[in-house]
């Protein structure tokens, strides 16, 4: 995907001609910024109203420019969000500097409110998820749908979509040794199953490579997805098994195939390749993708992860996605942790990594039209989030640079493409 960047001379033109009263809103994005997540609510907002926002990469944190409006201003005052006004010569000054040939940042226009969904069962609770919790705190709306709609093909009404922490291979989050008795777990299984016979499957696995189906010809038309945690490697555990059973007799009432290992289809696959999946029920993993907890939690003091530092000009994509105020971010934990460096495809972005590990956090790559992003870990702010925890008070973090990230994929549609030369 190619994103137009918006030229200078056009920024500098559409300034100095409003005249030395024109105003823009300048959002910062560096340690200046008192809401770091709420800021992404304002540039929502405004294009919502239809006020494009520039986006200011690898300039102060990433910021925001758009035309001030007593509304905008309004609403940074209200959500505690840190902004400048900023005249006209004054604007053309900072997109003359940003677009300056020679340095490391870039105009991207954002043009469009993308429309945003989240696949997840009935019933959920916005705190169960990160991704949800910060748009619920950011103030950027979405819609929710599960296997019903994805399978009525409602995917495309949107632009964006993000997994909720779902397992894909049909095993119930592999929870059946820890918490089969729970009645958390009971009603779990109860809705999936009954979804699979309602939907017309004997098998919960049957449906779930059904929806990823789906949501991989979504993508390939030209979507967006965004996972975290267990919803990443499931995903291409459960395209590489399509046509093979690796489900326990404790989740379906028949046994996985024994041969499964040498009957994987890694071509269909996203982001990994030449990974085993696990065949036994009670193990609390689904494949070797994931990088060893204990390994993690040994290490739980230098547990740091590193934004690659991209070219704002030539890679505006990754740029986009890992726009931040800092570049050294917090590990946390999750059933899914970090993904093996050995495993991904040569085709995937790295966005972040550990250094001097094989532990990868954050990826991204294109398949068809469209592009996946996935996050590794639960809660940037609950380093060892466990089932049953209280929610994360996200006013406690405005400043997350974890969260970031997060926020950084729900923009990331609203970049305007150009039209490839032929």
């Amino acid at each position: 995907m190619i994103i137009r960047v918006v030229l200078c001379v056009l920024m500098v033109a559409s300034v100095s001609g409003a005249g030395a009263v024109a105003q823009k809103l300048l959002i910062p994005m560096d340690l200046e910024q008192t809401n770091h997540l709420k800021a992404y609510g304002i540039a929502y907002l405004a294009l919502t109203k239809d006020v494009p926002v520039d986006w200011l990469l690898n300039y102060r944190g990433g910021s925001f420019m758009m035309d001030a409006s007593s509304e905008l201003v309004n609403e940074c005052r209200i959500r505690g969000v840190s902004f400048e006004q900023v005249g006209g010569a004054s604007a053309a000054a900072i997109y003359a500097e940003v677009q300056a040939e020679g340095s490391n940042t870039e105009v991207v226009r954002l043009e469009k409110a993308p429309r945003i969904a989240v696949y997840a069962p009935p019933g959920f609770r916005p705190w169960d998820d990160a991704v949800t919790m910060v748009m619920e705190y950011a103030e950027v709306k979405y819609d929710k749908l599960w296997d019903e709609e994805v399978m009525a093909d409602s995917l495309g009404k949107y632009d964006w979509l993000h997994l909720h922490h779902e397992d894909f291979t049909g095993q119930h989050g592999k929870f059946f040794a820890s918490a089969s008795g729970q009645a958390w777990y009971i009603q779990q299984v109860a809705l999936l199953e009954s979804t699979a016979r309602k939907l017309g499957f004997t098998k919960v696995s049957d449906l779930k490579h059904a929806v990823v189906e789906k949501i991989s010809d979504f993508v390939s038309a030209g979507g967006f997805m965004f996972a975290m945690c267990s919803a990443t490697d499931t995903y291409d555990i459960a395209l590489a098994t399509l046509k093979t059973d690796i489900a326990d007799a404790v989740f379906d009432g028949d046994g996985a195939d024994p041969q499964a290992n040498s009957k994987l289809e890694y071509d269909r696959c996203f982001a990994f390749q030449d990974f085993k999946v696990s065949l036994n029920p009670y193990e609390y993993e689904y494949s070797d993708i994931d990088v060893d907890i204990n390994q993690v939690l040994a290490t739980e003091a230098s547990d740091f992860f590193t934004l690659f530092d991209f070219s704002a000009k030539y890679d505006p994509v990754p740029t986009m996605l890992t726009q931040c105020h800092v570049n050294v971010l917090r590990g946390f934990l999750g059933q899914t942790t970090g993904f093996r460096k050995k495993l991904i495809k040569p085709s995937v972005t790295i966005l972040a990594e550990r250094e001097g590990t094989d532990q990868v956090r954050y990826i991204h790559g294109n398949v068809g039209r469209g592009t996946f992003t996935w996050y590794a870990g639960h809660d940037p702010e609950d380093y060892r989030h466990a089932v049953g925890d209280p929610p994360t008070d996200l006013a406690l973090h405005p400043r997350s640079p974890g969260y970031r990230l997060i926020l950084n994929n729900i923009l990331f549609p609203a970049a305007k493409k150009k039209k490839q030369k032929t």
